[in-house]
């Protein structure tokens, strides 16, 4: 019973981060350590509502969280298979400056 569930959270993580925007979020989370919407907003160059819907559904299956820093949210990854999951991906290396 406990690995089916481990299972289903396992293909529940896969399938939020199977969108290439919600998959972008998450690589750009893990290079960069954590940044807010605004941040996102222009890197992605996609609506502030747009973005924080695929937020909502990142943090719902556990890959992300968010830490209240006054009228700022900042999102940073909190998965550790998420992030070995990336680093399987994709190099860390790479000097990226933005979430694309």
């Amino acid at each position: 019973m406990a690995e089916d569930q481990e299972l289903a959270r396992a293909a529940e993580m896969l399938k939020a981060l199977s969108h290439p925007v919600r998959l972008c979020i998450a690589r750009g989370l893990w290079q960069s350590g954590g940044c807010n919407v605004a941040h996102m907003q222009q890197c992605l160059e996609a609506p502030q509502s747009t973005i924080s819907q695929h937020l909502a559904k990142m943090r719902a299956v556990g890959i992300i969280e968010g830490e209240r820093n006054g009228l700022e949210v900042v999102y940073r990854l909190k998965s550790r298979a998420v992030e070995q999951l990336l680093e399987g991906l994709f190099c860390k290396e790479k000097d990226y400056h933005d979430m694309g």
